[in-house]
């Protein structure tokens, strides 16, 4: 959207805001996220000590997050009054055993509002402020996912079902939009350009079932992707992981992407696990293909359009990824992701430079004992959507 006045929309947000809330309290869940951030800063402004600020640690935050995000959040120049509140045997307990995608954001969503409901009762609070944001209604509204911070606009009464009323100030903003009111409100760089992360945290990296054991490696191999892709800067970079079970070999692929590529042999395998993608602007899920290319080193752009045929010949795919390391022995698999974008509708795969990537791999297979392969997520979105789940 053209033409967007930062200063001019924080000054009337203020205003609505403070008009929406009148004199009673209100609560926020804050993440160290552009959105909640910029969304509590706005209520602060508007009703000063009336806004309580909470951060859930749901144990699926990367290591050290919400000690961090406490202390950048309540040091100036926000000043934010936050509390971090311990509910992570709430959240695992509530996840436990859930494997399909969905299925785990419905769960996250009803125990993140449950634990919220409960803050809410302590702090006296009969409003909920959130960082909700354009795309965050057009995806669920598309159908490409449940939003975990979407509740009217899918027909669920917050008042009925937690016992307070959603105001959502940045609802009609995309993502680079905020950043520009974050900016004008002066907030710290670290901050104001913070990488997405979603809501949900690392549960949607996590892809299938949870586990203690599962969740330690995604957390350790996360630090480590972060710490080589971040000096790119792309939109959006992390680690996803799979569990170990056996995969399936198509040959069919495995024979195709050798002729496109030229590169002999290729090895395709099947993932007994299945990640989210979009078609025809709708969600879909599909197989995750693993390629093998005996060590070669493509250009990214043959890459490409090697993984675009083969998705377009084999449309129930949704993910293709290439192996950058791989141990002896059956272990967690780990994959790569880094995208460039403006609104998160669309993302583009960022070409990180195999030296990189293989960087990357050698310490996240060193780092992370119960990993037996690391690979790179070629798929731009569409087909893919940028989160696995």
């Amino acid at each position: 959207m053209s033409g967007f006045d930062a200063k001019t929309f924080l000054d009337k947000q203020i205003v609505a805001t403070r008009e929406a809330l009148g004199k009673e309290k209100a609560l926020i869940a804050v993440s160290g996220g552009v959105d909640s951030t910029v969304s509590a800063a706005i209520t602060h402004r508007a009703i000063g000590g009336n806004l309580s600020c909470v951060f859930i640690d749901d144990n699926f935050m990367r290591l050290g997050e919400p000690e961090r995000v406490e202390q950048l959040l309540s040091s100036p120049p926000l000043g934010l009054p936050v509390k971090v509140l311990d509910e992570r045997d709430r959240f695992m307990a509530a996840l436990k055993g859930l494997k399909d995608a969905e299925e785990k954001r419905k769960a996250f969503r009803d125990t993140f509002y449950k634990a919220l409901s409960d803050a809410a009762k302590r702090e006296k609070c009969m409003h909920l402020v959130q960082g909700t944001i354009r795309a965050d209604i057009e995806e669920t509204a598309a159908g490409v996912k449940t939003q975990h911070n979407i509740l009217e606009q899918i027909g669920i009464n917050p008042v009925e079902k937690y016992g307070f009323r959603v105001v959502e100030p940045l609802v009609a903003l995309y993502k680079w939009q905020v950043r520009e009111v974050a900016r004008i409100i002066g907030m710290p760089e670290e901050l104001s350009e913070r990488q997405p992360f979603p809501g949900p945290g690392l549960s949607v990296r996590v892809v299938g079932e949870i586990t203690p054991e599962k969740l330690d490696e995604e957390k350790k191999a996360t630090v480590i992707a972060e710490e080589y892709l971040a000096p790119l800067k792309p939109s959006q970079f992390f680690a996803a992981i799979f569990g170990s079970a056996p995969t399936r070999r198509d040959e069919v692929i495995s024979a195709e992407v050798s002729e496109d590529l030229g590169i002999s042999p290729v090895e395709a395998d099947v993932l007994s696990e299945k990640a989210t993608g979009v078609v025809d602007g709708k969600r879909t899920y599909g197989d995750v293909v693993l390629l093998d290319l005996a060590g070669a080193k493509p250009a990214h752009g043959k890459l490409q359009r090697a993984r675009e045929m083969l998705q377009g010949d084999h449309p129930d795919v949704t993910r293709v990824l290439v192996k950058l390391g791989a141990r002896e022995g059956r272990g967690y698999r780990v994959t790569l992701r880094a995208i460039k974008t403006r609104d998160f509708l669309t993302a583009e795969v960022v070409s990180v430079p195999w030296r990189t990537l293989e960087e990357a791999s050698e310490k996240i297979l060193e780092k992370c004992p119960r990993v037996s392969a690391v690979y790179y997520d070629v798929t731009p979105k569409p087909p893919a959507t940028v989160e696995f789940e």
